[in-house]
């Protein structure tokens, strides 16, 4: 079976937030694979990752970078396949520069860009799971079971602090 996600990050420092993506792609039974390609250090290998991934069957990337953070973009200027950036705390401007670098691509080559940091990773691989229900139903109910969880862990929580 082909990969269904992509994960792509600039460093492998950046895996201490790509987890969380990693580990709700577990969570949904999504086949995905790990790379660790930098826009800046090895362009031609990013080049090669982004432009192979269609044959390969990817149908979604999750590209995380810190600092100047061109990651997302790189990938997404050599594919068709969406590409969700997720911008990395790992500068001393605590992730701002990576999500403006990620955020302000030029029109016509879009980048869906998520929060900065592990909230940033989880809810681009949420998306992701979003993008593969369009076209898989039994995805979809996931999803959905997944929300209807979420839901009833708060009122769970809600229960601890209501006064009698």
């Amino acid at each position: 079976m082909s990969v269904q996600v992509s994960i792509a990050m600039g460093s492998d420092s950046d895996y201490e937030v790509m987890k969380e993506a990693v580990k709700i792609l577990k969570e949904f039974e999504i086949d995905f694979d790990v790379h660790i390609t930098s826009a800046h250090r090895t362009p031609e290998g990013t080049r090669n990752f982004a432009s192979s991934a269609e044959e390969k069957g990817t149908k979604v990337i999750i590209a995380g970078a810190g600092a100047a953070a061109h990651l997302a973009g790189v990938i997404a200027a050599e594919t068709i396949i969406p590409v969700i950036g997720v911008p990395i705390d790992s500068s001393p401007l605590k992730g701002v520069d990576a999500l403006y670098s990620t955020v302000q691509m030029p029109g016509g080559i879009p980048v869906g860009t998520m929060a900065i940091g592990k909230a940033g990773a989880k809810n681009a691989a949420l998306f992701a799971v979003e993008i593969l229900a369009v076209s898989d139903s039994g995805l979809g109910e996931k999803i959905h079971a997944y929300r209807i969880q979420m839901a009833k862990k708060v009122e769970e929580k809600n229960k601890l602090f209501s006064v009698e």
